[in-house]
């Protein structure tokens, strides 16, 4: 495809998508999407944040609380990919053998895992996030959890796995 001289892919894209909507008129409330799902949990563990936190975030403990998922019990196949979780914001995780990938977006010790995530099998580019707070509960730690902007028609699943895993 050929620009107009000194016109950018993205200038040229942005006037596309001007004169494609120039003959519509925007009604209020169009631009904001209502079909979001989402998901919000608030389990007990008897572990402190610490303890809690440091299984989330590492791969050797995660794959031993792996070891007793219900996905693992149940047999579900999973790939051959090996548990790998980044320790820094920014860092690649890849859990329950490659059928779960994303990136760790914000990871404060103790308190907070925010993660972009996705199934693997979900279409290229589609992301979730997934935010982990860590609250004390007595002697034991209560996770806020919420997963948003996964693919409509997904949450009930995704709810499920989250609570048998």
């Amino acid at each position: 495809m050929r620009f107009p001289a000194g016109t950018t892919r993205r200038q040229w894209m942005a006037g596309a998508i001007a004169v494609a909507g120039a003959g519509s008129k925007a009604r209020a409330g169009d631009d904001v999407s209502r079909t979001a799902e989402s998901i919000h949990q608030e389990p007990v563990f008897r572990a402190n944040p610490k303890r809690v936190y440091d299984v989330l975030t590492d791969a050797k403990q995660f794959s031993q609380v792996m070891q007793l998922s219900g996905a693992v019990r149940s047999g579900m196949a999973l790939g051959d990919s090996r548990t790998e979780i980044g320790t820094q914001a920014g860092g690649p995780f890849t859990i329950y053998g490659g059928h779960i990938v994303g990136r760790q977006i914000e990871l404060t010790p103790g308190r907070r895992i925010v993660q972009a995530w996705r199934v693997a099998n979900w279409e290229p580019g589609v992301y979730s996030i997934a935010k982990f707070e860590l609250m004390e509960n007595g002697s034991g730690t209560k996770i806020v959890f919420d997963h948003t902007g996964f693919p409509v028609g997904q949450a009930e699943h995704l709810a499920s796995g989250w609570t048998a895993n």
